[in-house]
């Protein structure tokens, strides 16, 4: 039966091969009656799956399509408000066009040629068409337009990954630090869909053997954030090269940040660090940053009294270094708030599965981070604790768990770690920067590694 209203579009339907059983919702823009009942009679003999509408005008299709989903459109080109190939063309202007079978009366080949050259899959005239031939031909028709969105999206999917691998390489440098005693491990992870956000960070050895390091934070999360990130990043390496004074190299940033941000409520926060050429303290600036956590035999932030204000702010301050004394061997790690954020899983069943967790530490987690189960009536561990933040305690008891592990993959395995511990990617991007030396003594190349977000499973 020709019915006039069409379902609305499905939600869970995707693009593939089509199998026999497949329901296909045509459209037949028809304003010959007894044609319409002849193009019903071929569809009933065809060996597929169909549930048929119909419209008598083109503008009548044309509504009927920018409302509801259509496998095929079954097009006549002699409607009452189209004319021959107008009608082709006006339902291909259309975003991603149905399929489309030009279904006529009129027997010129020529026709038929101009039909497909317009944008129409088939042309086929009725009084030398049957119901096979129908069937095959508009099961043809919605394949080939299937085939067709599948390029598209791949292309998209190509041209989306080309654009982050030019985001990585602003955003996500190669260290330029010399001194090969020194180790120097890097990650970034995308929360959210998957594109890089603002997060950023950098580490440049200067001539006089002093390091500097940054971590840095883009308020918001898109394109317009990664572009800026990438901008702040880029002067913050120009004025570290140009040998700026460190003291001056935040203010300057800042200069950069106001014209080019999109909004004027967008704001930075970062943390840079200096290392010393003795390698002995640091020199740390915060502003409106998390402090760097120090990795020796346990976690710890740096102990600091000094945090100005996140760049971008319109209020007084500024930013001054404040000076930490380092013994051998140390490590610094700096690292974005998409790790604190984290949330714990509800069930608890990703800490469970997490390697190497750890015993009650008698704070209402274990060593891991994860919370503890709250008591059951008869003592034993009843339903999971309210889902929480996992907050720098947590973030230092992960990173103590992993660092009973050693120190080699340190990144990766946290990133892992934190993970499983919020249940699957994270909600925000995570950037992290973990440098560290082993003492004058030492004779071993420190480790250089990097974990990015083209990285294979770190997308998903």
């Amino acid at each position: 039966m020709v019915t006039e209203s069409l379902s609305p579009r499905p939600d869970d339907e995707a693009p593939g091969v089509l199998s026999p059983e497949d329901l296909l919702r045509l459209l037949l823009v028809e304003d010959d009656d007894g044609d319409a009942v002849l193009v019903e009679e071929l569809l009933a003999d065809a060996r597929v799956k169909v549930e048929l509408h119909r419209a008598t005008t083109l503008d009548v299709a044309l509504e009927m399509l920018r409302l509801h989903d259509v496998h095929c459109v079954l097009l006549d080109l002699g409607l009452p408000d189209a004319a021959g190939l107008s009608a082709v063309e006006r339902l291909q202007a259309r975003p991603h066009p149905p399929a489309l079978v030009v279904l006529t009366g009129h027997t010129g080949i020529d026709l038929g040629v101009q039909a497909v050259a317009a944008g129409a899959d088939d042309y086929l005239v009725k009084g030398e068409v049957d119901g096979d031939l129908l069937g095959r031909s508009v099961r043809y028709a919605v394949q080939r337009r299937r085939s067709k969105e599948q390029q598209r999206a791949l292309y998209r999917s190509e041209v989306r990954a080309a654009e982050t691998a030019r985001l990585e390489r602003a955003l996500l440098p190669r260290p330029l630090v010399r001194d090969d005693t020194i180790a120097v491990m890097v990650g970034y992870i995308p929360g959210g869909n998957g594109l890089l956000g603002g997060d950023f960070y950098d580490a440049v050895e200067r001539a006089d053997g002093s390091v500097l390091c940054l971590i840095g934070d883009v308020a918001g999360h898109g394109p317009d954030e990664a572009a800026l990130g990438a901008t702040l990043r880029t002067a913050w390496r120009t004025l570290v090269l140009s040998d700026v004074d460190p003291a001056q190299v935040l203010p300057l940033v800042e200069r950069v940040l106001v014209p080019e941000r999109a909004r004027p409520e967008v704001f930075v926060t970062l943390c840079q660090v200096v290392i010393s050429p003795d390698r002995a303290s640091v020199d740390l600036y915060l502003a409106g940053h998390m402090p760097p956590l120090l990795l020796r035999d346990s976690c710890a932030e740096l102990p600091t009294t000094s945090r100005g204000r996140a760049l971008g702010i319109p209020v007084t301050g500024g930013w001054r270094a404040e000076r930490v004394p380092l013994e051998a061997p140390w490590a610094l790690m700096l690292y974005t708030d998409g790790l604190i954020e984290a949330t714990l899983a509800e069930d608890g069943a990703a800490a469970a599965d997490a390697p190497a967790g750890g015993p009650d530490r008698g704070d209402g987690r274990d060593t891991a981070g994860a919370p503890d189960r709250e008591p059951g009536p008869d003592g034993a561990r009843g339903a999971p604790a309210r889902r929480e933040r996992l907050g720098i305690h947590g973030l230092v008891a992960a990173v103590d768990t992993e660092l009973a592990h050693g120190g080699e993959g340190l990144v990766e395995r946290l990133f892992r770690r934190v993970r499983a511990l919020h249940g699957g990617p994270l909600e925000d991007d995570a950037a992290v920067l973990v440098i560290g030396w082993g003492g004058p003594d030492q004779a071993a190349r420190g480790e250089r590694a990097a974990t990015l977000a083209d990285s294979d499973g770190w997308s998903q």
